[in-house]
């Protein structure tokens, strides 16, 4: 079995579990990888010892950090449990060290300084995720038919562990959002006319309901502005907007409100579960919002509240 048609394997085995294209990329990498750092030696002939070796080689030679090496070790699971079918016994490596990062959060004027340096669909996806505690990726997955402006609520479908949740939708942007939706239905309309106007859809959607890739309801909420031709359709699809746009809007805006903290999108979720906290709302309903599994995890934003290290006074104030 030649790597390309092992990797093939890979990819057809994640799709099968409904893994998300991001873990699918990340496992494709790391296994990939792995097979080049043993000189394209194929996993079946390898073993705790060859895995051992690599593992020691990301922490002891590569520097890199415990999550990144995590990563690589449940790629390299998943290989040999799910398509070699090889029992694994002890591994014994070299751990990398575990550091706690506390989140940056912005306070409520950098946001507001930073909005104010955004415009058009850019500014409204980064309200989203600050006035919503979107991820990126979440925000730009959503569907037309998810949005419901009567009750002012979004569904997120298959979050972080797969996972669907509803978040609320700011006040202050329903009006901005009837404007997207109608601007959607234009563009989804010309496709129609222009024999176009599929989408991609989720798992095995596209079997069971044939026209569904067509219907308005399953458009994106924030479209591409262009089309791709999908080979394997023989058709042009539009996706959504590509995280890199929102990426590098941000960096452009943290620079000209000059604002010296890391900023990326995922920051305005950070600032939106601290700030409900400093508003008074308690960590469970927070921790629904965020669609956190462990309440421990949204713990972490009583660390970083507005209220000095710990909620402690200092003896000089």
């Amino acid at each position: 079995m030649s790597k390309i048609k092992l990797l093939d394997e890979v990819r057809n085995i994640i799709r099968l579990r409904h893994y998300s294209p991001r873990t699918e990329e990340s496992y494709v990498n790391w296994i990939r990888k792995y097979v080049l750092h043993h000189n394209k030696k194929h996993p079946r002939d390898m073993g705790e010892k060859e895995i051992r070796d690599y593992l020691n080689n990301l922490s002891l030679t590569q520097n890199v950090s415990y999550s990144t090496q995590n990563q690589a070790l449940n790629a390299i699971i998943f290989l040999y449990k799910n398509v070699i079918k090889k029992e694994l016994g002890n591994i014994n490596f070299e751990k990398a060290k575990r550091v706690k990062h506390i989140p940056v959060v912005l306070s409520k004027n950098e946001v507001k300084l930073i909005l104010d340096k955004l415009e058009g669909i850019v500014k409204l996806i980064v309200s989203l995720l600050y006035g919503s505690g979107l991820r990126l990726n979440e925000c730009l997955r959503i569907r037309i038919k998810d949005v419901d402006i009567d009750y002012m609520q979004i569904i997120i479908r298959d979050g972080k562990g797969e996972k669907d949740r509803r978040t609320m939708i700011p006040g202050s942007l329903i009006n901005q959002l009837k404007k997207q939706i109608e601007k959607v239905k234009q563009i989804h309309t010309t496709d129609l006319k222009n024999n176009g106007g599929f989408t991609n859809l989720p798992y095995a959607l596209q079997n069971k309901y044939p026209n569904a890739n067509k219907q308005f309801g399953w458009q994106y909420l924030f479209p591409a502005s262009k089309q791709i031709y999908e080979p394997k359709t023989k058709r042009k699809h539009r996706h959504h907007l590509h995280e890199a746009t929102i990426q590098r809007a941000v960096k452009s805006a943290v620079s000209k409100a000059e604002i010296v903290k890391q900023v990326s999108p995922h920051t305005f979720r950070h600032s939106f579960a601290t700030h409900l906290l400093e508003n008074g709302y308690d960590i469970r309903t927070v921790q629904e919002l965020m669609g956190h599994k462990d309440v421990r995890t949204t713990m972490i934003y009583t660390h970083v509240l507005n209220k000095g290290v710990m909620g402690v006074r200092s003896p000089l104030d």
